[in-house]
């Protein structure tokens, strides 16, 4: 599991700079700006989903479906 939050981690941090350098150069309105800012969103909400759900796997409790009684 340390794999996808570190996995998250970078691809939140590289979307991250792609919505950066995106928005620094939007002024000259080429469309390979635009990408970069939709690619850079895209990638940072995926690491952060990905690293989000890692974590929250690691700290839930296991779910036992053989607990309630059989009806």
């Amino acid at each position: 599991m340390n794999g996808f939050i570190a996995a998250g981690a970078v691809a939140l941090l590289a979307g991250l700079v792609l919505v950066v350098t995106g928005i620094r150069k939007h002024e000259a309105q080429d469309p390979r700006h635009v990408a970069m800012l939709i690619g850079g969103m895209m990638l940072t909400a995926f690491g952060l989903i990905i690293a989000g759900f890692a974590i929250a796997y690691q700290s839930a409790a296991p779910l036992d479906l053989n607990a309630g009684a059989a009806r």
